[in-house]
């Protein structure tokens, strides 16, 4: 298991993992359906999906869209891959397919990337890391 593993809360865990297994790549790596939970992971990357019934972690009313004011950002081998079959599928993409710089420190990292959002209105950001250099 990851040191850190976001939880999201959905409105309908089964639409929520077709999306995450089908249009995105994850893999169900357990289940526990009676408690509408899924653990996923992809390219060591995991996130656990619950439908927010019973018992469950909930600062405030859960609204659409869920997770305002954050994205996670998920490294994947082939984001342009990723993105034609994220277009094919019809998925809303919030933000195109761009390449991006970052400064961290004295050094540019430079990312291809692209956000989407899933049925509950978490955003998603994957990219491939280009490579950087060092910025005098």
């Amino acid at each position: 298991m990851a040191v850190l593993v976001p939880e999201l809360m959905v409105a309908d865990i089964c639409r929520s993992v077709a999306f995450y297994r089908d249009e995105l790549g994850f893999r169900v790596m357990w289940e526990r359906p009676k408690k509408r939970f899924a653990y996923l992971g992809r390219d060591g990357a995991e996130i656990m999906l619950e439908q927010a019934v019973g018992r469950h972690f909930l600062a405030g009313l859960l609204e659409y869209p869920n997770g305002r004011g954050m994205n996670l950002q998920i490294r994947v081998p082939d984001v342009e891959a990723l993105h034609r079959a994220v277009l094919a599928n019809g998925a809303l993409i919030r933000l195109p397919m761009e390449v991006k710089w970052y400064r961290t420190g004295n050094f540019l990292s430079c990312n291809r990337q692209f956000v989407v959002i899933d049925p509950d209105g978490y955003l998603l950001r994957f990219y491939t890391d280009l490579g950087g250099r060092a910025d005098d």
